[in-house]
């Protein structure tokens, strides 16, 4: 099935204890699309300046994502530069320069307003629900946000929750949304706001999803060598919605499957820099890291 995105386009300069890179590709709705690719056709739609190289336009063609929605305007692509310590979790931010992403405001390609799927990444919720009234009969909608959203757009952040199914948060996230320090009690107030499901990313802990009075929890894949973590978050993201975009099922059960798949294309994408750690990724080897994934949570 069609799976929309809505998200930045940018260049990430990332500095790690095993690296650094200039001006690679990133963005959230970058690496929510290669991510997604793997199970689904995506629909991107984003903004780049006039320096944003074809090549890059070229990779996100040849792994089936459409770009009609990709605007190109006047001036700089957005820029992000971080730099993370031995804690791989948080980054600190050293640069940040919106350019052309300042005056984002998203219309949709017609073809993509028939989306099945669709996730709106992290954006204004003011400009969430702009897309959100392009679009004609989703049957699935998620969306991420931030901690500066929640805290200068709550009412529009709310009004957004309410018109979603899934959302999808960080730990700190939740607690900030809720006003809680307990992440359970936060996601009891969350899930009373409108959505039917939360899912809060927890870095190298995994995640938890709360669905009504259930719990379902995710490790993170074990791995030895993680490189850079930036757009873990999103990429987890890319291979959930792409799973159940693929599947075209919404149940509880198949939304936890779902999210090991999530946890596993994060785990490629945290191996390498920028997206590099999916570029040459074939699916067997994503299929066998979901094999494995699926055995920690089975004690059968």
């Amino acid at each position: 099935m069609s799976l929309l995105v809505v998200g930045s386009v940018a260049f990430d300069s990332v500095s790690t204890p095993c690296g650094s890179v200039e001006k690679a590709l990133g963005g959230s709705a970058i690496y929510f699309s290669v991510a997604a690719s793997f199970f689904t056709r995506v629909n991107l739609v984003g903004v780049v300046g006039d320096d944003f190289p074809r090549r890059h336009v070229d990779f996100l063609r040849e792994k089936g994502i459409n770009v009609k929605g990709l605007e190109r305007q006047s001036g700089k692509t957005f820029f992000w530069k971080g730099r993370y310590g031995e804690d791989m979790n948080t980054a600190s931010t050293l640069a940040t320069r919106l350019n052309v992403f300042e005056k984002f405001c998203p219309v949709l390609p017609d073809e993509y307003r028939d989306s099945e799927y669709v996730f709106l990444a992290n954006i204004d919720p003011v400009l969430q629900m702009k897309v959100l009234e392009q679009v004609r009969k989703p049957s699935l909608v998620a969306a991420d946000t931030m901690n500066l959203w929640i805290k200068i757009r709550r009412p529009a952040l709310k009004r957004v929750i309410k018109k979603i199914d899934i959302l999808v948060i960080n730990d700190g996230e939740a607690k900030q949304l809720a006003g809680e320090s307990n992440l359970v009690k936060a996601a009891k107030k969350i899930l009373k706001l409108g959505v039917k499901t939360l899912i809060v990313k927890r870095g190298e802990y995994g995640s938890m999803m709360f669905s009504g009075s259930s719990v379902f929890f995710a490790p993170a894949y074990p791995l030895e060598n993680v490189v850079d973590t930036t757009g873990a978050g999103d990429t987890f993201a890319g291979g959930m919605m792409g799973f159940l975009a693929k599947t075209g099922d919404a149940s509880r059960a198949n939304i936890c499957r779902a999210v090991l798949a999530g946890a596993v294309m994060s785990s490629f994408d945290v191996e390498d820099f920028s997206i590099d750690g999916m570029r040459m990724l074939r699916m067997c080897e994503i299929k066998e890291r979901l094999r494995k994934m699926k055995g920690l949570v089975d004690y059968a």
